[in-house]
């Protein structure tokens, strides 16, 4: 295949054929106001240490709260279960209160743990690097927690659930 520049629909189409998983990134500000956003660029980073990360688009609200200079150090990154579609789509558009209706509880971080969730990851913010229109943050894990139940994945511009 011939490598060539790529226009950003052509380049969203390609990446689109990459199935991944659905997660609701959450952090509690230094005013005590919860903020969430429905993220799938999330990975395992490092084993020892426990670290992960997550990128966020430069002009989403999230982005401000983790912003370089921002007192919330710490967030949580809920990985949502495939019957929890409402919520990724309640936490990816504009919602006035995105956690209205929704059940959480707080976790060690103080950020909003969302009741059902697959599994979570809490984080303290470790560095953050700036990455075209997004920032690369990088989490050092300080707690976790796992349920049973199939992941909400995302793929090719909407929702699906795995198959075993």
């Amino acid at each position: 295949m011939p490598i060539s520049t790529i226009d950003p629909a052509t380049f969203r189409s390609v990446l689109g054929r990459f199935p991944s998983g659905v997660t609701v990134v959450t952090v509690r500000d230094d005013q005590h106001y919860d903020h969430g956003m429905t993220v799938s660029a999330f990975c395992s980073l490092s084993l020892e240490p426990p670290l992960v990360l997550i990128c966020i688009e430069k002009s989403a609200s999230l982005h401000g709260v983790l912003a370089a200079g921002n007192t919330a150090s710490r967030f949580a990154v809920n990985i949502l279960e495939a019957r929890q579609e409402e919520i990724a789509r309640r936490f990816s558009e504009e919602y006035p209160d995105r956690f209205e209706g929704v059940g959480f509880t707080r976790g060690t971080t103080g950020a909003p743990i969302i009741e059902d969730c697959l599994a979570v990851v809490e984080c303290e913010l470790q560095s953050r690097h700036p990455a075209g229109d997004h920032t690369i943050v990088i989490g050092a894990v300080i707690a976790s927690a796992t349920r049973e139940g199939s992941p909400l994945l995302y793929y090719r511009g909407g929702y699906a659930a795995l198959e075993r």
